[in-house]
């Protein structure tokens, strides 16, 4: 392997980016856990309509359903070893991972993991905490990111997002802050863009950073500095440049997705195929097109989860608190304006989300140039840098005074244009305020389908019309986010779920895997 490097074409760094893809994970042959067929059919059934309500993108989904087991399980039972043993069976049971795949030996170190992380919750509770943040939501988040790591490593996927910060850690400066600070903010914009990771992903990728992983050896270390460390992590998380960064850098990040893909797809036929750039080129192209053809499916995907989730939610809050309102106040319900309140809004997202369009030739071609640089250039420069201050020389001007003002009164131009249009529809004050809660809502889920949709685009038109839909669409789906990451966190119908269906449901699956399994057992006493 060693002389096959040292003879090939490509950089020092793109050789050990291409070594990490060959390297074979360790095949184990410690027995494997298995669940009964039918109970997996009805569990994975059950998680899909589960996860179609929830709020957060598709490659967080794992993270999150151990999230919520986590949470529920912790309601009932503290210990580790049971906790651990239960949680990967319920992931098994929900099609997470296949039948007869896990080694019942991992979860050892799940428990190990849950063990360490309930004592560092119970020791830094009592210690004086930044008030800013959920301690429990925290611990709870950082240990579903670790068991995450532990269950399904993806060391390619790390070993990508290592390549492109050392590709683009440079292309970055803040004049009036450390270098320290900006390869953070450098990294946290990778891990957002190219891992796609969510809040709690960042928080543990910032964790681990500052104390490591979680070990016994650690363990007494990392509660000592715990607040200076959660105060560095909330920080880092809300650094005021952190957009300009994220955007810069997501320009590039689409000619590192497809070289992921590369990767992954000519492991050992590399080193061949660059040696004719027509085939190398052809083969990109096809791996773009592939990719481009997904972002449909992946729209379809986000546009019915979005959906979902937007439909029950406002079909909870319709029949509860505008019916509820409707019949005190009016005497009855009014149906029509509930049923236009309740389809409207999901109908427009769907609309707009027909509307997108993916990349082309051109757009697959300056990939091509990117990825032909990032493979065999030492020092790979496919973006022009950007410089930035965190803080502003000069005062306030009367023209950033009159540019705030004026945001606030498109707001208000706008929620009031609509709300005069459904007064003329005769929508009562509340079905206004929900319709409009909602299309906020609405706008900012379908700006992240957008974003979706974009993330291989690496040439960005503007049109005519750009300053127009701003104006009218910016203030709805800035909005809409803080509505958004507000009702996610207090979604009564996905509590009730969580906590009083899931539970029995959960229960009565475990019964009836016993039950298969004893049967299955006298079954094997007739042979």
């Amino acid at each position: 392997m060693a002389s096959n490097l040292s003879n090939s074409p490509f950089s020092p760094l793109a050789n050990a980016l291409i070594k990490a893809f060959e390297e074979k994970q360790e095949i184990t042959t410690d027995k494997k856990i298995s669940v009964n067929i039918l109970v997996t059919k009805v569990a994975s059934y059950y998680e899909k309509l589960r996860t179609s309500m929830d709020y957060g993108n598709e490659e967080t989904i794992l993270r999150r359903a151990t999230e919520r087991i986590l949470k529920r399980l912790l309601v009932l039972d503290t210990d580790p070893t049971s906790l651990a043993k239960d949680l990967v069976r319920e992931l098994i049971w929900a099609s997470y991972f296949k039948d007869d795949t896990v080694p019942e030996s991992i979860t050892k170190k799940v428990s190990d993991s849950i063990r360490l992380h309930l004592e560092l919750k119970e020791k830094v509770s009592k210690l004086k905490l930044n008030q800013e943040i959920d301690l429990n939501q925290f611990i709870i988040q950082i240990l579903s990111c670790e068991i995450y790591t532990i269950l399904a490593p993806n060391n390619p996927r790390e070993a990508m997002a290592n390549f492109m910060f050392q590709v683009l850690k440079d292309s970055v400066e803040i004049t009036d802050d450390s270098k320290q600070t900006k390869d953070v903010q450098v990294f946290i914009a990778i891990r957002k863009n190219f891992a796609r990771d969510d809040i709690a992903f960042l928080r543990y990728k910032l964790f681990v950073q500052i104390f490591g992983r979680l070990t016994d050896a650690n363990l007494n270390q990392t509660i000592s500095s715990f607040p200076e460390g959660l105060n560095e992590i909330i920080y880092q998380l809300s650094y005021p440049r952190k957009d300009r960064i994220f955007n810069h850098i997501k320009r590039k990040t689409p000619p590192f997705l497809i070289l992921y893909d590369l990767l992954r797809q000519e492991q050992t036929n590399l080193k061949e195929l660059i040696k004719n750039q027509e085939n190398f080129k052809s083969v990109i192209y096809a791996i773009c097109n592939t990719r481009y053809n997904g972002i449909k499916n992946k729209v379809r995907t986000a546009i019915i989860r979005s959906f979902i989730f937007i439909l029950f939610t406002k079909a909870f809050m319709a029949l509860s608190i505008e019916g509820a309102f409707e019949r005190v106040f009016y005497g009855s319900v009014q149906w029509g304006s509930i049923a236009l309140n309740t389809i409207v809004p999901p109908v427009l997202m769907v609309i707009a989300g027909m509307g997108i369009k993916t990349p082309d030739d051109k757009n697959s071609h300056i990939i091509y140039l990117d990825i032909y640089k990032l493979l065999l250039e030492e020092n790979p420069k496919i973006t022009e840098p950007i410089s930035l201050k965190l803080k502003s020389t000069s005062a306030k001007t009367i023209k950033d005074y009159v540019f705030s003002i004026l945001w606030f009164l498109s707001i208000f131009l706008i929620f009031g244009a609509i709300s005069a249009i459904l007064s003329k529809l005769h929508f009562n004050v509340l079905s206004q305020a929900i319709f409009l809660f909602f299309i906020a809502i609405i706008s900012f889920l379908t700006y992240r389908i957008y974003q979706t949709a974009s993330a291989y685009t690496v040439i960005f038109k503007k049109t005519l019309l750009t300053p127009v839909l701003d104006f009218f669409f910016v203030p709805i789906i800035r909005v809409g986010r803080s509505f958004t990451e507000g009702i996610a966190q207090i979604n009564f119908i996905l509590i009730i779920i969580d906590y009083i269906i899931e539970t029995p449901f959960k229960g009565i699956v475990g019964f009836f895997e016993q039950w298969f399994s004893y049967l299955a057992a006298k079954r094997e006493e007739l042979e």
